[in-house]
């Protein structure tokens, strides 16, 4: 499902008549008017994919006993992963640390954690694998993060519906003003967003230098006591919203 809109505040529409500067500059031919246009487009698909993070904190006196009790419990977490389906290509260990606490109560003691990242295939069995670590014992669970394995598919239906937008708004325009539409000279991605994900556009892409950040390991969450089963984990659906200029050549009918 999908649907289309027009920005019309985002760019505004430029009708102009043709120079010579201009037509050597944008490909525009004698006896043509260049429209621009900006349009946006829409479509949606239902996630097909979710990852949780899911590890445990102990804490001992000496750094080497707090590691091996660590280690048994994310063992123990994995066991209980394998045993609801999950399998070994989709847990992957995303922080392992040993520090000593120098503040509060356990000040002197040492504090070992592993967190596993977890895929499930099946997004709607993602609250049973949670249910199933923090029975467990993982204390430290955060997500889901909700996607689908190909993104570009939805995109890509999401461009095509912009750019028919964008074909029907200068196709009236050319009625408009006693003209058709002679061709396309340029069609420029502008980007947009897929549910929390932004998507490059086309001057994004070409930046000599793009900064990239880390993100910070995700902070211990209380859990609640064990769900019954995974009926509360609400998948819906993922919104694929993107943006592009396209000029057209305009000639008189």
């Amino acid at each position: 499902m999908f649907r289309n809109w027009i920005l019309p505040l985002a760019s505004p529409l430029v009708l102009a008549a043709c120079t010579d500067r201009v037509d050597e500059a944008r490909g525009v031919d004698h006896g043509e008017t260049l429209l621009s246009v900006s349009a946006g487009g829409q479509a949606e698909s239902r996630p097909d994919r979710a990852q949780f993070q899911a590890g445990i904190e102990t804490w001992s006196r000496s750094a080497k006993t707090a590691s091996e009790e660590n280690k048994e419990k994310i063992a123990e977490i994995v066991t209980a992963l394998r045993e609801i389906g999950v399998e070994e290509k989709d847990i992957q260990t995303r922080a392992v640390h040993v520090r000593r606490i120098d503040w509060g109560d356990r000040k002197g003691q040492f504090q070992a954690s592993n967190v596993v990242e977890v895929t499930m295939r099946d997004p709607d069995r993602a609250g049973d694998a949670v249910a199933a670590v923090t029975e467990a014992g993982a204390n430290i669970v955060s997500g889901p993060n909700l996607s689908m394995t190909d993104p570009e598919a939805t995109a890509n239906l999401a461009y095509a519906d912009a750019y028919k937008a964008a074909r029907k708004r200068a196709e009236a325009y050319a009625e408009a003003a006693g003209m058709e539409v002679s061709r396309v000279l340029y069609i420029r991605d502008a980007g947009g967003t897929q549910g929390q994900t932004w998507l490059r556009g086309a001057e994004a892409m070409n930046e000599a230098v793009v900064q990239r950040t880390a993100p910070a390991p995700p902070p211990p969450i209380s859990m609640a006591p064990r769900p019954e089963s995974g009926d509360g984990m609400m998948v819906g659906m993922t919104h694929s919203n993107v943006y592009i200029q396209v000029d057209f050549a305009l000639r008189e009918k």
